[in-house]
């Protein structure tokens, strides 16, 4: 971290003074709430910038994100700077600066939470219910680019500016899926002997999806960011729980889809499925995930002829390719530091153990291994071919729920993990 982003700055604790308070409501709430910005809010950054506090960068990022005034963007950058003790360029200056926050782990400031909200539902229409106190570290938390996609339970064709989920799919045969090729990836998933492919063609345009298969109800994420599509159960709730609908925020936590619940505007962890703000939370709602497997589509049609597919038109006729395209060259939102055993975007199986230990298998040794007839145990944990691609199983051939992902994203939301091979 240190060779990367240089030493972190000292950093003050305890309260801000009211004078300090001031100013940051003349910069950060006035200028959103009366949407401008005069020469009061240039004396109060001004102020702000000379205080030696860098926790104060914290929100200088999250208005950086949203400027479109080059002037002002230039502004902020010489604040940010000012109080990091370390020069930025102004081209990309929010990911960069937002990039040491994140390594340097620069803590917040007293209210974040309140001059965040302020900044955030103020700029963009929608988020009035996400932003809520809760388990979660709303540092951590940046805009996607997108809006909210608060469309109304099984509306799937109803137009949006969002990433639109796609509820209750309809799909066809494999037989008669012509138009896909048998090289086009698909994230193939099993539940009590029905098979269904959810093409990545489709889910790089939908990102989520709510559907039932074998008989019980799934949520299915899909973050392009990340390279990783997850399945949670949402049926057999708590009692008093409703099937959570699960949604696109158009936020995301380093470089991760933020989820929340149709129903209640519960926030998920998307990566780990842990409701961290409303209702949801309260009740501390934990979902169980199912395997995705990562595969091409003609070995999956070929090792589960029976299978079902999504129809062609969840397209929307787009045929993007992210991961070769966008995000070729590394995560292009900021993530901080990121453990060096592998490089970021190298695809891992990852699971977690009986006893609550992470693990990651490095997809492309444990490919080789596998078709070589080699074991791959950890702990409960056995790794198994399924139709071209790799899901993990107990020592009964349970489904543990793993799931494809880069590196980078497993190892930052499971920071203790284990990776195989050493």
């Amino acid at each position: 971290m240190i060779e990367e982003f240089g030493h972190p700055p000292a950093v003050p604790d305890g309260p801000l003074a009211p004078q300090m308070q001031f100013a940051l409501r003349v910069a950060f709430v006035d200028s959103v709430v009366l949407s401008t910005w005069d020469e009061n809010q240039s004396l109060a950054l001004a102020e702000i910038a000379s205080s030696g506090d860098p926790r104060l960068v914290w929100i200088i990022s999250d208005l950086m994100r949203f400027v479109p005034s080059r002037q002002l963007g230039a502004d902020l950058t010489s604040a940010a700077s000012a109080l990091l003790g370390k020069e930025f360029d102004t081209a990309n200056s929010w990911g960069v600066v937002t990039d040491h926050l994140l390594a340097w782990d620069i803590p917040a400031p007293p209210d974040y939470l309140k001059f965040k909200r302020t900044i955030f539902t103020g700029l963009v229409p929608g988020w009035d219910r996400i932003f809520a106190e809760g388990d979660i570290d709303w540092r951590l938390v940046s805009w996607g680019g997108v809006l909210i996609d608060d469309r109304p339970y099984d509306t799937t064709d109803n137009g949006c500016n969002c990433i639109p989920a796609a509820d209750n799919p309809e799909v066809s045969s494999a037989e008669d899926a012509t138009w896909l090729q048998d090289d086009d990836i698909v994230f193939g998933i099993s539940i009590n002997g029905e098979h269904r492919a959810y093409p990545r063609r489709i889910m790089e345009v939908r990102e989520m999806v709510n559907d039932t298969l074998g008989g019980r109800d799934l949520g299915i994420p899909y973050c392009t960011l990340c390279g990783a599509a997850q399945a949670y159960f949402t049926d057999r709730m708590p009692i008093g729980v409703e099937r959570p609908i699960l949604r696109t925020s158009g936020l995301l936590s380093r470089s991760n889809k933020v989820m929340y619940d149709l129903n209640t505007f519960s926030v998920f962890d998307t990566f780990l499925g842990h409701a961290v703000t409303g209702p949801l939370a309260e009740k501390d709602l934990q979902l169980k995930q199912a395997t995705v497997v990562t595969t091409d589509w003609g070995t999956w049609k070929k090792e589960h002829p029976d299978t079902t597919v999504l129809l062609e038109r969840y397209a929307l006729g787009r045929d993007p390719d992210f991961r070769n395209g966008r995000d070729a060259n590394g995560p292009i939102f900021p993530v901080g530091d990121v453990d060096p055993r592998l490089p970021v975007h190298e695809d891992v199986i990852g699971v977690v153990t009986a006893s609550g230990t992470p693990v990651a298998f490095q997809r492309s040794a444990a490919l080789v291994a596998l078709k070589r007839g080699d074991e791959i145990v950890v702990e409960n944990v056995h790794l198994e071919l399924d139709a071209g691609g790799i899901r993990a199983v107990g020592a009964e051939g349970a489904d543990l729920g793993s799931h494809q992902a880069f590196w980078f994203a497993w190892s930052q939301f499971h920071p203790e993990t284990e990776l195989w091979p050493q």
